[in-house]
């Protein structure tokens, strides 16, 4: 496919897809959702990828909906802001959070409405100092859509999240980080080359174990964190495999054994690193009382 809004390629494993409407802000239109769907179907299909690396040319990351965009124009009624978000951002945001590898946003700029939720639904955001976060759907009698409602609360609380939707101030990348709203803030020039993280940030499955234990209780995550660690995913390298493996060996004999997984090569371990000491005494501990 021939890209006219969006800059994409593959290197070594890592993909990377750049908006490129530099003279609007990178703000979206339908062609360019369309290419972005396309784009990211690529990396879902292509076993070799390993990363998304989500970026933007220019002096913005994304002001979020082009209000010029067609499907956007007043006719003899108001446009249907609604069918758009259905249309283009709901399968764009659920593409993001479903992706079978790691996201990283790199953000320059303005990151504005929708671009805003755009970044927050990658696992990672890195944002140059400069950078800022703005949640500007009040400003045109909306509330955040494209997963704001979702993601705001989530990350910076109620109180916070009600602020920056109804007063729709500007949120520096510095203060964004403070908030945890995203992970890091470097200097801009670095901000290029910090994009290394994507040769390390490899197991998706770490992000989807967080939200599983955000969504609910320790005793919630657990289910969660067991089929990961005895499952493994398909970025291990041989020696992360035979570990793996091996672990998941052990787990299974306790089980078969009626005992909790991984106790009983957990205790051999400890046995075997203290000599045998530490259970000996808690025993002997027992019988004198």
């Amino acid at each position: 496919m021939t890209y006219q809004h969006i800059l994409f390629d593959v290197q070594n494993g890592v993909a990377r897809l750049a908006l490129n409407r530099p003279d609007k802000l990178n703000s979206f239109i339908g062609a360019m959702h369309v290419e972005i769907q396309a784009a990211l179907n690529t990396i879902q299909s292509e076993k070799t990828i390993r990363v998304l690396v989500l970026s933007a040319a220019g002096r913005a990351f994304c002001a979020g909906q082009d209000l010029g965009d067609p499907e956007m124009a007043m006719g003899a009624s108001a446009p249907d802001i609604g069918n758009v978000v259905e249309k283009y951002y709901r399968p764009l945001i659920l593409s993001l959070q479903n992706l079978r590898v790691p996201t990283i946003a790199a953000v320059n700029g303005i990151a504005a409405g929708a671009g805003a939720s755009v970044a927050l639904a990658c696992d990672l955001v890195i944002a140059a100092r400069s950078a800022s976060f703005l949640q500007a759907f009040s400003k045109i009698g909306l509330v955040p859509d494209t997963g704001g409602t979702w993601f705001l609360p989530q990350r910076v609380g109620m109180a916070r999240a009600i602020g920056l939707a109804m007063l729709a101030d500007k949120l520096p990348a510095e203060k964004a980080a403070e908030w945890g709203l995203i992970w890091q803030v470097v200097d801009d020039a670095d901000l290029a080359a910090r994009q290394w993280l994507a040769g390390r940030a490899t197991r998706r499955a770490d992000r989807r174990a967080a939200d599983a234990g955000s969504d609910g209780s320790a005793a919630d995550s657990r289910p969660f964190e067991w089929s990961v660690d005895c499952r493994g995913t398909r970025w291990c390298d041989r020696g992360s495999a035979a570990r793996r493996n091996r672990r998941c060996a052990g787990r299974r004999a306790g089980r078969s054994a009626g005992q909790k997984p991984g106790r009983s090569d957990t205790m051999g371990r400890r046995q075997r690193d203290l000599g045998g000491s530490a259970l000996r005494g808690s025993s002997r501990h027992r019988r004198s009382r």
